[in-house]
């Protein structure tokens, strides 16, 4: 869906209602914005973490040893805590 929204000369803009109510933002929110080579991409904080979520498990698979607690329990083993 390609919907039209006027920038204001402040900078502001406004999402309609519907899409803010289908992504979740009715009582505001942060949203996150990328510049690509195609244009520029809008994403809720959720999409943008589901998003960092799948880039990081294309480089680390399944590896349970890759996760944030088998990294702290690694640096604990080797500082002999």
């Amino acid at each position: 869906m390609t919907i039209q929204v006027n920038i204001t000369p402040n900078g502001r803009m406004s999402l309609p209602a519907d899409i803010r109510k289908r992504l979740g933002l009715n009582g505001g929110g942060a949203v996150y914005i990328d510049e690509t080579d195609d244009g520029v991409v809008l994403r809720t904080a959720a999409q943008a973490v589901a998003r960092a979520q799948a880039l990081a498990k294309r480089y680390t698979g399944d590896n349970s040893d890759t996760s944030v607690d088998a990294f702290l329990a690694r640096r604990r083993e080797d500082s002999g805590e």
